[in-house]
């Protein structure tokens, strides 16, 4: 508990000690350092996470969760006609894990159902409240943002980027859920729930919807749905997000750092466009700078593209999908998806480690999504932190004219723009092989699924 406990701690505050150092970097003129991470780790830890996730566990406590020490409960069945084992109810220190679970949005659940387990998610305020905490630190992170570079309304375009994003996916993940599964309504399941196959009844589609969008928004990875249950396209969207860094509010801190990377490349696409040297809030970007942030795209890409194709190819990476098709392609990608993004959920029909059949004990997936996971997480971090570095180092220019205005709507189009694009151009060809193809196959009266 305690090493598990840490971790989170440690996790989320390295995330935003990264943000810190590139928000610097871009506030500071000719600096020789961009901070102390030593000094930002403690900092964090004692004055944010810990105050606030003492105040979130006792509020989780008041809705319903438990919060002790005691082994499990063993109770007998209640209809002795189905057995004599005992159930177990799980008992133990659950409040404080789920607060710094979700605020530092780690995601890992005491329990195995995660958020969708009535005593990890006891009520529908608390189902608000962990996706609210979700975003939290993330979002205040751009009020920081505008507040150090001192253009606050500079922030608030890049919240406002953040936002439209996570809006338009999480209309189109309910959209698709609330519409249903045709093939499940030809044999006689009433529609008017939507798609409810793999959700907590207590929370329902939209609900279940919004949690899936946020959680993979953020580095969050805790779910109250089963996310392989979701329709063709209502699973897309959780898989675009991983897909997109994580930058929709994001991780803590890995959000943040991640936006300013693609605010980066949409400078440099700017003054292309209208022949002037880009600028961002007085820093000249220059060819070191887009190699740096290109790298750190690369990195995100390759990991999770090529990690999959040699999943797909193997007979190891085919035996562990539960599904043919373009759904077990799905299970796949979204396995690389998840680690490299450093989220976590998945489409759990992957087995990632086989306990029987010919591939019983096999290693591949746990080295595989393990080395995903590492390369995703610090591997990334190398480039953001040498772009952070060389911004830091340069002199601050005054805005003149020609300078490109970031506090504007025309900002935040070209911001958002910039994301689909790149992000179409490089995941695309892959989620056509996936979820794109299973959707038609699913509306299709005839064609086979599997």
């Amino acid at each position: 508990m305690v090493a598990l406990a840490a971790h989170n701690f440690w996790s989320a505050a390295m995330g935003i000690a990264l943000a810190a150092a590139f928000v610097r970097a871009l506030a500071r003129d000719r600096a020789k350092t961009i901070g102390n991470f030593w000094t930002d780790l403690v900092r964090i830890i004692l004055y944010l996470l810990v105050p606030i996730c003492i105040v979130y566990a006792l509020f989780l406590v008041s809705q319903g969760m438990i919060q002790n020490f005691n082994p499990y409960t063993q109770v007998a069945h209640i209809d002795s006609s189905t057995g004599t084992t005992p159930y177990y109810i799980q008992q133990g220190p659950m409040a404080s894990q789920v607060a710094i679970k979700m605020l530092g949005t780690n995601g890992g659940g005491y329990a195995n159902a995660n958020a969708a387990h009535p005593f990890e998610n006891p009520t529908p305020l608390s189902n608000f409240f962990q996706m609210l905490s979700i975003f939290a630190i993330p979002s205040a992170l751009t009020w920081y943002l505008g507040r150090t570079v001192k253009n606050q309304k500079h922030g608030w375009a890049v919240w406002a980027a953040m936002a439209i994003i996570f809006v338009g996916g999480a209309l189109a993940c309910w959209k698709a859920e609330v519409s249903g599964n045709p093939r499940l309504i030809q044999l006689g399941v009433n529609p008017l729930p939507g798609n409810m196959e793999g959700k907590e009844v207590r929370f329902g589609v939209f609900n279940s919807a919004l949690f899936a969008t946020v959680t993979t928004d953020a580095s969050c990875g805790a779910v109250n749905c089963m996310h392989d249950s979701l329709t063709p396209l209502g699973g897309m969207i959780p898989l675009l997000n991983l897909h997109l860094g994580e930058i929709i509010f994001g991780g803590v801190g890995a959000g943040l750092y991640g936006m300013l990377v693609f605010i980066v490349i949409a400078i440099f696409l700017a003054g292309l466009m209208v022949g002037r040297t880009p600028e961002y809030l007085g820093k000249k970007i220059e060819a070191y700078d887009m190699k740096a942030a290109s790298l750190s795209i690369l990195i995100l890409t390759f990991s999770i593209l090529g990690f999959t194709a040699w999943a797909v190819i193997s007979a190891w990476g085919q035996a562990g999908a539960s599904n043919g098709g373009p759904h077990g392609f799905s299970e796949i990608l979204y396995g690389y998806s998840s680690c490299v993004a450093n989220n976590g959920s998945a489409f759990a029909g992957l087995t990632g480690n086989p306990t029987s059949g010919a591939f019983s004990g096999d290693w591949h997936y746990n080295f595989t999504l393990g080395l995903a996971t590492l390369f995703g997480r610090f591997l990334m971090i190398i480039p953001v932190m040498a772009l952070a570095g060389n911004l830091g180092a340069k002199k601050l220019i005054p805005p003149s004219a020609g300078s490109f205005p970031v506090a504007n709507f025309t900002f935040v189009l070209l911001l958002v723009g910039t994301i689909l694009i790149v992000a179409a151009l490089n995941f695309f060809p892959a989620l056509s092989l996936g979820p794109i193809i299973e959707h038609f196959l699913m509306r299709s009266p005839v064609a086979p699924l599997y």
